[in-house]
C-alpha cells in the first residue's frame, strides 16, 4: 500500500491534472461528463505525501470508527460463548447424518459470513470440524472447505448484510445501506448450492476410496468422542435469540427508517452488551470483549485509512478526474454489462495487493463510483462487482491471512488446496459474471 502511495505521488509530477464539475442529483454527488478540462498541475511534495496518511485517516474516520464499533460488538458476542455453543451443538447433533451435516454446517458458516462478516473468527472452528469430518470417513479438505468456502466464498462474497464489504462500499458509493438485498440473497442461494454440491461430491468420493483423501496433520485414524449429552444453556439460547432479533430490527430499520452506519453500529453495540449481560459476563469482561473485538479490526481499519490516503493524493494532485476521463474514454464504446465484468476482474486481482474488504472498498470505490456514472453502470452493480471480486479471491490468494492461517491449522499445503479449489473458483467466477450481466440488465439500484 505504501508503494502505491509513492507511485501515486510520483504520477502527480508526470500526468496532467484534470477536473470535472460535480453536481448534486437526488441527494448524491455525480460527475457532469461534459465538463472535463485540463488544469494546472499541483504535484504532491514529500512531506505532503506523508501528511496524506493522516488526512486519509480523517477522511475515512466514519467508516474506520464503524469498523471498530462493529468489531467490538462482535468481540462481546464471542466472549459470551453463545456462537461456539451453537456450532458445537449442531455439529454433535447432526454429525452422523451425512446428508444433512455438510449442507447444514456450510449454511451456518455462510450465514455468519454474509450477515456479520465473519472471517478471522471462523478459524477457531477448523479444529472442531476437521477432526469430525475425518472421523465420519471424509478427509481434512472436507472439513476445511466447509468452514472456509462456507464463510468466505459463499458468505463474505455475497454480503447480504456484511458490514465490512457491502456496508463500507455502499457508504462510499452514497447508496442506502444494505439496499439491493434481494439480488444478493439470490446470489447467496446459488453460491450455497454450488458450494454444498462441490464439497459433497468430494466427500462421497473420499468415503468410497479413502486413498483419495487429504488428511492434513490429523491422519486417517482420527477419532472424536463428542459429548452426545451436550446442550445449549438457557443463557446461550436467549443470547442467540437476541442476536437473531437484532438482525430483524436491522432489516426493519434500514428499510423503514433509512438507518445508516451510525444506527447500525449502535444497534449491534447495544445487542452485544445485552448478550453479554444475558451470558453472565461482568462489566469488565464485556469491556474486555469489546476491546478484543476492536483489536482484531486494527489491521483492516488502518488499511482503510491508508487507502483513503491514496485517494487524497490523487485528488490533491488533480489526478482523480484525469484517471476517470481516460478510463471512461477507453471503455465507453463497450456495453455497460461488459464494463461491469471488467470492474469485477479488476477487483478480483486487486485483492492480491489489498486483502482487506474494507480497505479495498476505500481504495477503489472513490474511483469506481464516478466511473460507473460515466460509463452507464449503476453504482449498485459497481458495488456488487467489488464484493464478488473481493470475496471470491479471498480463498485463493496467498496474501489472504485467513486462508493461510486456516491451512496451517488443518495441516493442508497451499499447493494441494489450490489444485482442489481451482475448478470451484472457475464456477464461482462464471456465476458472478452471469449475475453481473443480470444486474446491469435490470439496472440494479436504486441507482
Amino acid at each position: 500500500m505504501f508503494i502505491v502511495i509513492v507511485i501515486a505521488t510520483v504520477l502527480t509530477y508526470i500526468l496532467p491534472a484534470g477536473e470535472y464539475e460535480r453536481v448534486e442529483k437526488e441527494g448524491r454527488t455525480v460527475v457532469d461528463p461534459t465538463t472535463f478540462e485540463f488544469v494546472e498541475s499541483s504535484p504532491v511534495g514529500l512531506l505532503e505525501m506523508f501528511n496524506s496518511i493522516h488526512l486519509g485517516m480523517i477522511e475515512g474516520a466514519p467508516i474506520i470508527l464503524f469498523v471498530f464499533m462493529f468489531g467490538g460488538a462482535l468481540g462481546i458476542m464471542q466472549a459470551t460463548g453463545a456462537l461456539d455453543s451453537f456450532i458445537k451443538f449442531v455439529s454433535i447433533r447432526f454429525g452422523r447424518k451425512e446428508k444433512l451435516f455438510i449442507p447444514l454446517m456450510v449454511f451456518i458458516f455462510a450465514s455468519l459470513g454474509t450477515l456479520i462478516g465473519s472471517a478471522e473468527d471462523s478459524l477457531v472452528y477448523i479444529v472442531i470440524i476437521v477432526p469430525m469430518t475425518i472421523a465420519l470417513g471424509f478427509d481434512a479438505l472436507t472439513g476445511f472447505a466447509i468452514v472456509m468456502l462456507g464463510t468466505l466464498a459463499t458468505g463474505f462474497a455475497t454480503g447480504i448484510t456484511n458490514p465490512f464489504n457491502v456496508g463500507v462500499a455502499q457508504s462510499i458509493a452514497e447508496l442506502p445501506i444494505y439496499s439491493g438485498m434481494g439480488l444478493r440473497i439470490a446470489i447467496f442461494a446459488v453460491y450455497f448450492i454450488v458450494t454444498v454440491l462441490y464439497i459433497y461430491f468430494h466427500a462421497m468420493k473420499v468415503k468410497k476410496n479413502p486413498e483419495l483423501g487429504e488428511y492434513g496433520k490429523y491422519g486417517r485414524q482420527t477419532k472424536t468422542t463428542p459429548d452426545k449429552n451436550f446442550k445449549i444453556s438457557i443463557r446461550h439460547r436467549i443470547a442467540l435469540f437476541v442476536l437473531l432479533l437484532s438482525f430483524i430490527v436491522l432489516i426493519y430499520g434500514v428499510i423503514k427508517f433509512g438507518w445508516y452506519i451510525s444506527e447500525i453500529g449502535g444497534l449491534f453495540l447495544f445487542s452485544g452488551i445485552i448478550m453479554g449481560i444475558i451470558g453472565g459476563l461482568s462489566a469488565n469482561k464485556i469491556a474486555n470483549g469489546f476491546i478484543s473485538g476492536a483489536r482484531d479490526m486494527v489491521q483492516g481499519a488502518l488499511i482503510i485509512g491508508v487507502a483513503y490516503a491514496i485517494v487524497v493524493i490523487v485528488t490533491n494532485g488533480g489526478l482523480l478526474d484525469t484517471i476517470l476521463y481516460y478510463s471512461a474514454s477507453l471503455v465507453e464504446q463497450f456495453p455497460p454489462a461488459i464494463n461491469a465484468i471488467g470492474m469485477f476482474i479488476i477487483q478480483l486481482f486487486l485483492n492480491f495487493i489489498v486483502p482487506s474488504g474494507s480497505g479495498q472498498a476505500g481504495l477503489t470505490l472513490p474511483i469506481m463510483t464516478p466511473l460507473a456514472d460515466l460509463i452507464g453502470v449503476t453504482r449498485q452493480t459497481a458495488v456488487l462487482a467489488f464484493q464478488l471480486g473481493d470475496g471470491i479471491s479471498n480463498m485463493v490468494f496467498p496474501t489472504s491471512g485467513v486462508l493461510l492461517a486456516g491451512l496451517a491449522l488443518a495441516g493442508i499445503s497451499y499447493t494441494k488446496w489450490i489444485k482442489w479449489v481451482l475448478p470451484f473458483l472457475l464456477i464461482q467466477v462464471t456465476v458472478a459474471v452471469i449475475f453481473l450481466i443480470i444486474a446491469q440488465s435490470i439496472q440494479y439500484g436504486p441507482f
